[in-house]
Parts: C-alpha cells; structure tokens; sequence
C-alpha cells in the first residue's frame, strides 16, 4: 500500500488518472483540474485511501472477485459470469429515450420502482458534452441520463460523497469498468463507510474514453449547438456522429481518438468484470444490448424484470459472441504491451 507521494509517482504524474473522483472526493490535499486529480500538496502519509482506491495502482483480483462473486473466474477473457445474452428494454418509450437498446434504463427504473434501491449514481450533461454526475431518484431523472457520455466523469466521487455524507439511501451504480474497479475497492477495503448500501452495480462496456480536453475541442467543431448524443458507427464509416439540436455532425474518428489519455491504454477490462452484470451494445444489431449477468444480485434483479415485462431477452449468436471475446482479449494484450512500454507493471492485476 502507498500514499499521496506513490499517486503521484505511479498514476498522476504519469496521466494515468481516470478522473473517477475516488481519491478527490476524500482528500483536501487532491482537487480535479481539468477531469485529472492533482497533488496541491503531501498530506505527509506515508498510507492512504487515496493510493488504495485508485483503480490504476495494484489490483488484487481474486480478492475482489471473490468479494463480489464468493469465488474466482473460470474464464480469464470475459470474467465471472453465468450467461452471456441479448436483451433492450421492452418499452418503447424507453428504448426511444436511450442510446442503443435501453436495457440499462430499464434494469434501473425496475430497481426503483420495486423498492431495491432509493437512487442511481449516473453520469448525465446539461450540454452534452461534459459529464455530471448526478443520484438519480425517479424515471425521467434516469432517462436524462440514459445516453452514452464519452468524456472522463468522476462519478465514483458521486458515491463517495452519498456515502459520507449518509444520503442517497440504498443506490445503484453504472459505470465504465475503471469505475467499477475504482468501486469495488472501496467496498472492499474502506472500513468507516456503509459501502453495503451500493446495492447494485451496472458495468458498461467501453474501449476507450475521452480526456476533459475533448471537451473543448468537440464544443469548437459543433459551434456551441447543444448535444442529444454522441455515437460511433460501426466500421468502416471511421467516424465519430454527434446529433445536435440543429441536426447530425460528423467528424473522423481518428481526430477524436486523438483525445483518449494514456489511462485507456493500460486498461486491461473491456467489459467491466467486477459488475453484477455488464451491458454493451450487438455490434451490427441495431436496437440490442449484449448482457453478461455475473453476481447472483445481478442475475437475480435481470430474471425478475425480464418475467415482469420490463425487458426482451434473446440468444446472443455464437459469432458474436466469439467477436466479444476476441475484442476483450486483444484489450488485455494491448494493455499488456502498453504497461510493459512504461515499465508500469505495477498496474498488472495479481
């Protein structure tokens, strides 16, 4: 274990950082600047939750795993998990108001309404482009929510807070899998907080994010008009679609990704594995989600909404789900080559 001096050594000085607001939200001596944290000052500890609770220094997996699943992976490339499907939400409303098939929202919504959780840490914008955390308490409240942000948010942070400051009631979580991680070990390891009323935790699939600095570019290319959403087509279209207002902009990928900070690039998790269940979209399947249910909580909370009505279910196709395990297989290698080339291989999971 390490302290402030050791963050900064190994993650912040190395842009490593994720932005997930684990270690600002409790330590005067870090503030966000620009999505990042940043040291103003050694607390003079030579230990601290800081440096524990960053999802980019030592993992102990099997710790975590058997923590959150009460045993360990039998399948190194996808994780702890029971099944592997299709599903979107089976109201239309819903899938109308997500970004793919609105199997999250509808997983959510069913979790408030039926007393499971009283709020849901998500991530939201008022213009579209930089990310808010918010505890979202009612079903226009999650479907504000419900589009994909690409920018770094610190919405771990947004637990933290609820959990300190004993609010929020019983909560449900979604996030990217640094996030999850970022969670999960403070689940595990903090001792003061009633980390037990993080009921649920919802992992999305994610390749990469953005760096707060997209921010500004995005916001020059779209000339100040307000965002609905953002998307990537699939390929070879190679571009990144944001949907404004005032219509649809298209802008090369390549520019974009031109933003994604090294802390992406050492990530070895695609479809956040430490989750109670994952969700992603079908690539080539427009409308449908790809769910991997992993904690018997999140099994549980999927079946119960599927026989109330809330979501559509189908056999997810062999070949799909070889092409899943492929794209998470080759983020384990690259993030494998990428902590070799900066001889950060601290950052390897044990």
């Amino acid at each position: 274990m390490g302290g402030p001096l050791e963050l900064q050594s190994k993650v912040l000085s190395s842009s490593l950082c994720t932005g997930c607001g684990a270690c600002t939200s409790i330590c005067p001596y870090l503030n966000a600047v620009e999505g990042r944290a940043v040291l103003l000052e050694p607390c003079g500890r030579e230990e601290g939750r800081c440096y524990l609770f960053c999802p980019r220094t030592e993992v102990n997996l099997p710790h975590l795993e058997r923590r959150t699943f009460g045993a360990l992976r039998t399948d190194p490339v996808l994780g702890f998990h029971s099944s592997v499907l299709k599903a979107r939400a089976a109201r239309e409303e819903v899938r109308g108001r997500a970004q793919y098939g609105g199997t999250v929202s509808s997983l959510l919504l069913h979790a408030l309404r039926e007393g499971k959780v009283d709020s849901v840490v998500l991530t939201g914008s008022s213009d579209g482009v930089y990310p808010e955390p918010t505890a979202a308490r009612t079903e226009e409240e999650v479907l504000r929510c419900a589009r994909s942000r690409y920018l770094l948010s610190p919405s771990v942070g947004e637990v933290v807070r609820l959990l300190r400051k004993e609010e929020g009631g019983r909560m449900a979580f979604v996030g990217t899998p640094c996030q999850v991680l970022a969670l999960r070990k403070i689940q595990a390891y903090e001792e003061e907080w009633e980390v037990s009323r993080v009921e649920l935790v919802v992992g999305l699939f994610c390749t990469w994010a953005l760096s707060h600095r997209a921010g500004e570019f995005l916001r020059t290319k779209l000339g100040g008009r307000r965002v609905r959403r953002f998307d990537i087509p699939p390929p070879p279209a190679n571009l990144f679609v944001a949907e404004t207002e005032d219509g649809r902009v298209e802008l090369p990928l390549d520019e974009v990704r031109s933003f994604i900070p090294p802390s992406c690039r050492v990530c070895f998790d695609m479809t956040a594995e430490l989750a109670d269940l994952s969700v992603g979209m079908v690539e080539g399947e427009e409308g449908w989600n790809t769910v991997i249910l992993r904690s018997e909580r999140g099994r549980e909370l999927f079946e119960e909404a599927s026989r109330r009505g809330e979501v559509e279910t189908a056999p997810l196709e062999r070949e799909r789900l070889e092409h899943l395990r492929e794209a998470s297989l080759m983020k384990k290698k690259r993030s494998e080559e990428e902590r070799e080339r900066l001889g950060a291989r601290y950052l390897k999971e044990v």
